[in-house]
């Protein structure tokens, strides 16, 4: 299942493409981000991609596979490919990742596998 959650605390579950497409477009500078996590019983860790639209009008876009040491980060100006990854994401294409560089920031991350929120 997936878990939509944005700055303000709301949370939406099993989000649509167009719910997440509305809550990526109303993301405002600052502290606004959203949180999109994989919740299910197979899967043990922490899945989730969150977006954090920052005060220099760029997205920074992240990623974490199960455990802490699996977290990625990239940052992009184009709302376009941070929508397109994110869709992908949720849906599981294997290639929704592609067309970013991607920066392993797991170690930090090691001790604490929860989504960061802010």
């Amino acid at each position: 299942m997936l878990i939509a959650t944005d700055a303000a605390g709301h949370v939406v579950k099993r989000p649509s493409k167009p719910a997440i497409g509305r809550m990526l477009a109303n993301l405002q500078r600052g502290n606004a981000h959203l949180v999109l996590e994989r919740v299910e019983e197979s899967l043990e860790g922490s899945w989730y991609v969150q977006v954090l639209l920052r005060d220099d009008n760029t997205y920074q876009l992240e990623f974490q596979d199960g455990v802490g040491a699996e977290h990625y980060r990239t940052r992009t100006v184009s709302q376009e490919k941070v929508v397109t990854a994110v869709l992908g994401w949720a849906v599981g294409k294997a290639d929704w990742k592609v067309g970013f560089m991607w920066n392993n920031i797991g170690s930090p991350f090691e001790a604490d596998d929860t989504p960061l929120q802010s």
